[in-house]
């Protein structure tokens, strides 16, 4: 290995070579991050320049912990560790009484493996009842029956961070630790030792300890002690998608859809999502995460295709119709403001209203609706609902050259996609208040 002229980096040197090297080749190196370009990235790549520990805080759902767990991409792929050393230490710089001894005997022969990236990073979620031996360590028992003294190094076990020598720990949620937690981790993070039950031991760790936490927490206030904040080199705000364009994305990228939902649903349930983030009748402090929207248009495409189930019909494709269910199945994620109990389901539906008839707007603006509109007052009512199969919808359509150009502009060519058109169309007349909508109670819908 020396003959090769391998160079040994510390983590944060290493972190910084290749994060460097992709900025200057042009490459991303945070895939699967959306909306964050022009905000956070910036701010923890200038982080990770400096050789900084990093805590982003952020409300639930803001994609911390996957913005973390992009951070072991700019490892070197493979890196040389003394075969079988507990910490996986680097052959140039053994720090463990056992792998110094086994240096010492061996010099260049001492054997080496290669560790994946993959495995050099670490994550542990805070919880009330982690203790310092989870983190840090603890005596063995087992090596101290053995003959061994209680100061004897070699009779530690040792916890999480110290086994992430030279590589990434990740601790969610940070201030959930007990302070006496948090207080342990006070010398790895500026030290680099540990201290297990009064004694010291002075391990060179070589580690980047990343964090998040929520707002209200990580305040002297809250449940973060002052000289863990102080640690931290850097502190990163994150926040929802602040584009429309974004919040779609994210729903494309991380929903699992068992049917067609068309594009417009989607950004109807974003639209939703970002109205909800703004609604005084929403607890703001608790948020509402990206895994709502997205859970969101899960249950939209499961009730496509349980409505094709049922009713045999082929190719199950969502419809607005399918909208309703989102507020049954999920209105236990968001949390309302104290004055708001008993409003939950009138707050919800009014903001999905607001929703739909702005995409309606939106999407269908400069398309004359009218000869629809006068269908349906003079005599063509539409019926609809959940277990209206699309081709019975399309046949209580009235034949209107006008919805032709609705299912264009919405690029609606199978029988699902063109209901689900129409609908849109009809829900977006209603909404305009040009056409009435009675509701029955099997659960259809008739326009007229």
């Amino acid at each position: 290995m020396r003959a090769s002229g391998h160079k040994q980096l510390s983590v944060k040197q290493e972190l910084r070579a290749n994060l460097i090297s992709a900025l200057r080749e042009g490459r991303d190196p945070w895939p699967g991050i959306v909306g964050f370009e022009d905000t956070v990235i910036p701010q923890l790549e200038r982080a990770l320049i400096a050789g900084h520990d990093v805590v982003l805080l952020g409300e639930r759902g803001q994609g911390k912990t996957r913005l973390l767990r992009t951070l072991n991409l700019l490892l070197d792929e493979y890196t040389p560790v003394i075969a079988g050393s507990e910490l996986g230490e680097h052959p140039y710089e053994p720090i463990t009484p056992a792998s110094i001894r086994k240096a010492a005997e061996l010099g260049d022969d001492l054997p080496i493996e290669w560790r994946h990236r993959s495995e050099r990073y670490s994550e542990k979620l805070a919880t009330p009842d982690t203790s310092v031996a989870d983190l840090v360590g603890d005596v063995d028992p087992v090596k101290v029956a053995e003959g061994r003294s209680l100061g004897d190094p070699e009779t530690i076990h040792f916890g999480l961070v110290p086994r992430s020598h030279r590589g990434i720990v990740a601790i969610n949620e940070l201030p959930d630790l007990a302070e006496r937690i948090q207080v342990s981790l006070l010398n790895v993070m500026e030290e680099r030792d540990i201290q297990v039950r009064g004694y010291t031991l002075r391990l060179p760790l070589d580690v980047l300890l990343v964090a998040s936490a929520n707002p209200e927490d990580y305040t002297n206030r809250g449940r973060i002690i002052t000289p863990l904040k102080d640690r931290f080199g850097a502190e990163i705000r994150t926040h929802y998608p602040r584009a429309l364009g974004d919040e779609i994305a994210v729903i494309n990228q991380e929903a699992h859809l068992e049917a067609t939902v068309p594009e417009y649903l989607l950004e109807i349930l974003a639209r939703f999502t970002r109205l909800l983030r703004e609604s005084t009748a929403v607890d703001q402090r608790s948020g509402v995460s990206a895994r709502f929207a997205v859970a969101a248009a899960e249950t939209v495409a499961a009730s496509a295709v349980h409505r094709s189930v049922v009713l045999s019909e082929a190719d199950p494709v969502a419809r607005p119709v399918d909208l309703t269910t989102v507020i049954e199945v999920l209105r236990g994620k968001i949390e309302f403001e104290s004055g708001e109990e008993g409003r939950e389901v009138e707050v919800l539906e009014h903001l999905l209203r607001r929703a739909t008839a702005d995409t309606a707007r939106e999407r269908l603006g400069g398309i004359d609706l009218a000869p629809l509109v006068s269908a349906v007052e003079l005599g063509d009512p539409v019926t609809t609902g959940e277990r209206i199969t699309a081709k019975a919808l399309l046949a209580e359509l009235p034949d209107l050259p006008v919805l032709n150009d609705v299912a264009a502009r919405l690029n609606a060519v199978s029988d699902g996609e063109r209901a689900a058109a129409a609908e849109l169309a009809l829900e977006g007349l209603y909404l305009a208040r040009r056409i009435s909508k009675i509701a029955g109670d099997d659960g259809e819908l008739v326009y007229g």
